[in-house]
This record gives structure tokens, C-alpha cells and sequence, in this order.
């Protein structure tokens, strides 16, 4: 097995162990063996627990990066495609692997300095957002909502059914094609 493809085996064993048994059950033991490897073949990729939760962030965080990332890329429209971006990929592109996401939980227990890659990739996608070319407050507001239903998913709050999420997306992107029509409308007025 690559080495690459072997770390992220790990991470998702540890994520697997947070996600079904909690955080208090990681260690690098259990993760060891839900791995299939040896401890020591573990600690080859991760030299502790900290540096194992901190991986799973920074993984979680470069994938969403990336894919939101390609997601602008690809976008033909300048104006919203970071708020567009950010609404398909939290949507439509999420880490395959739910349990993934149960290390944030981890770093937020284990040392919230941890997640630091994930403050950072906020910051990012926050300040694109508000400079999008939309109405900035507008904008706030379809990131938050998105980020809210990808917490109560997260925390298992409450699991909107898959028609109305559906909806929920399409309205969100609704608003985000009406902001650019609008703020496309006042372009043409101001020339």
C-alpha cells in the first residue's frame, strides 16, 4: 500500500473509533488495530495522538480547500463563484467518508489549537465570500446556513431528509443567482 493511501487508511480508522465510540476511546492502540497495521507501523505515520488528530484536520481541510478550490476554478461566472463554490461543495462534494469529519471533534477535545487549518481555511473561504462580488451580508448568510446544516449532519442535531435538503440547496442557490442578477443589473445602471 502507497504510503499516502496508508495514512489515510489510519485516518479513517481513527475517524471511525471517534465517530462510533468517542473521543475517549482513541488511542493509538485501538487505531492500530481497526487499521490492521502495527502500532509501530502507526507510529511510523503519526508519532502520537496529537499528531494523529491534528492529521485528520489537516486532511479534512485540504480536501474541502481543494475541491472548493476546483470548484472556482471551474466556475464561467466571476461574480458569487466563491459563495457558489462553497454552497455545492459543502452540498454535493462532501468527504465520502461521514466519519472524516469526527475529527474535528477530536482536535476540538484533544488541543483546539489543532484546528488551526480549518480556522484558517474559514478565514479564507470567509474573506472570498465577502469579496465575491455579491452583497457581502447576503453572502454571510448562505455560507452560515450551509455550515449550519453540515454541523447538525456533523453533530447529529437533526437530519433534514434528502427532499429537503435538495430544496434547502436549490433555494440557496436560487438566492445566490438572484444576488448576481441583481448586483449585475446595478453594474449596468452605474455605466
Amino acid at each position: 500500500m502507497a504510503k499516502e493511501s496508508r495514512r489515510v487508511a489510519i485516518l479513517e480508522a481513527a475517524s471511525s473509533i471517534v465517530s462510533e465510540k468517542g473521543i475517549f476511546n482513541l488511542t493509538l492502540e485501538a487505531v492500530a488495530k481497526e487499521a490492521g497495521i502495527s502500532k509501530g507501523g502507526l507510529l511510523y505515520h503519526f508519532p502520537s495522538k496529537e499528531a494523529l488528530v491534528q492529521g485528520m484536520v489537516e486532511h479534512l481541510a485540504h480536501n474541502y480547500r481543494s475541491k472548493i478550490a476546483r470548484n472556482v476554478e471551474d466556475d464561467p461566472l466571476d461574480r458569487g463563484k466563491w459563495t457558489r463554490a462553497f454552497l455545492n461543495v459543502t452540498f454535493n462534494q462532501g468527504y465520502p467518508n461521514k466519519d472524516m469529519h469526527a475529527g474535528l471533534l477530536a482536535a476540538k477535545a484533544v488541543n483546539p489549537k489543532l484546528m488551526l487549518p480549518l480556522y484558517q481555511a474559514y478565514e479564507e473561504w470567509q474573506t472570498n465570500i465577502e469579496n465575491d462580488g455579491l452583497d457581502p451580508i447576503d453572502a454571510t448568510i448562505i455560507r452560515l446556513a450551509t455550515d449550519g446544516i453540515w454541523l447538525a449532519e456533523l453533530l447529529e442535531l437533526y437530519n433534514i431528509d434528502d427532499q429537503k435538503k435538495k430544496a434547502v440547496y436549490k433555494r440557496l442557490h436560487e438566492w445566490i443567482q438572484d444576488l448576481y442578477l441583481d448586483a449585475e443589473k446595478k453594474k449596468k445602471e452605474e455605466n
